[in-house]
């Protein structure tokens, strides 16, 4: 079948804390290169593993997968607000093949999701649903969070499926790789209104919304300063997790462990095993029949993020 695969680092802070104007206008390019290509390619479906930031997904109930049937964007920081196109059948065929792969997966016909699913889709395709897409949602922040592997088996069942579709897909993941936002935690937390908004945030008001950018920001520009206490990025670990997912070095990628994962690279490191579903998907749905390549990588502390790009297209 035909396949693209983009994964592609995101970031709430583009701008509204950036950094020099060259190495914004370098990530500006390398994404223009990457939707063009998509734009050429011009997917009949996309399958997009992403994160939630508790925008969406609350500790009232967290899964580890959903799978959307229908979903709609919150419009937070600069994204847009609004459904996605989500081919509704489709969907649910896909949840269908998750779940006989004997993988435990939530699935809702309410989904909300937030930058970490639109932003990539409207720097993708230049819409939040220019095309009929399957949002995959994998729970990154709010421990306990799945090991990379059962990342892999979610998406070799998802590529799998999209094989036996035959449709154009890309497959694109969003997320990582070395951060750790200022995302609190319910373990560390003693304040009754911060939890209560781990709980159930759903649909703040727009001064809530504001409060918690202005946070986002101040935490930038103080991790930009270094007078934060937030972990540090971690160009090694982020290079050689994307050395081995060009590689399909699936040994390596199952090795990795929740706890050394935040110890190297931050809490949201675990946002990389979105790249691990959507390599995964490619794999599967190629049978192996592809080639990675490493676009793009930059640590980027005002965007407190290791910035990275890796894509692949079936031969």
């Amino acid at each position: 079948m035909q396949a693209l695969l983009q994964c592609l680092s995101h970031t709430p802070l583009k701008g509204y804390f950036d950094p020099e104007a060259a190495v914004v206008q370098e990530v500006a390019g390398m994404v223009a290169n990457l939707r063009g290509e998509v734009e050429a390619f011009d997917p009949e479906v996309i399958y997009v593993f992403w994160p939630d930031h508790l925008n969406g997904f609350f500790l009232d109930t967290m899964p580890q997968f959903c799978i959307g049937m229908a979903a709609e964007s919150v419009g937070d920081y600069q994204t847009s607000a609004g459904p996605l196109n989500v081919p509704r059948k489709l969907a649910e065929a896909c949840a269908n093949a998750v779940v006989d792969a004997d993988l435990d997966l939530a699935f809702s016909y309410r989904m909300q999701v937030d930058h970490g699913c639109a932003q990539p889709l409207e720097e993708l395709t230049g819409a939040l649903a220019r095309y009929p897409v399957v949002p995959i949602f994998i729970n990154s922040v709010a421990p306990p969070v799945v090991k990379m592997r059962r990342a892999r088996l979610l998406g070799e069942a998802v590529g799998r499926f999209a094989r036996e579709r035959g449709q154009r897909a890309l497959f694109i993941g969003s997320g990582g790789l070395s951060h750790n936002p200022p995302v609190p935690q319910m373990a560390t937390a003693t304040d009754p209104a911060v939890i209560e908004r781990l709980i159930d945030n759903r649909n703040p008001s727009k001064e809530a919304r504001d409060a918690r950018q202005a946070r986002t920001i101040a935490a930038a520009e103080a991790f930009t300063a270094g007078t934060s206490t937030l972990h540090p990025l971690n160009a090694e670990w982020d290079r050689r997790i994307m050395a081995q997912l060009a590689a399909r070095d699936w040994a390596a990628i199952d090795a990795y462990r929740n706890a050394d994962i935040t110890a190297a690279a931050g809490g949201s490191a675990h946002e990389a095993k979105t790249w691990v579903a959507a390599v995964a998907a490619m794999d599967a749905a190629c049978a192996g029949a592809w080639q990675a390549e490493e676009r793009y990588y930059r640590e980027i502390p005002e965007w407190i993020a290791g910035f990275g790009a890796l894509t692949g297209r079936s031969d």
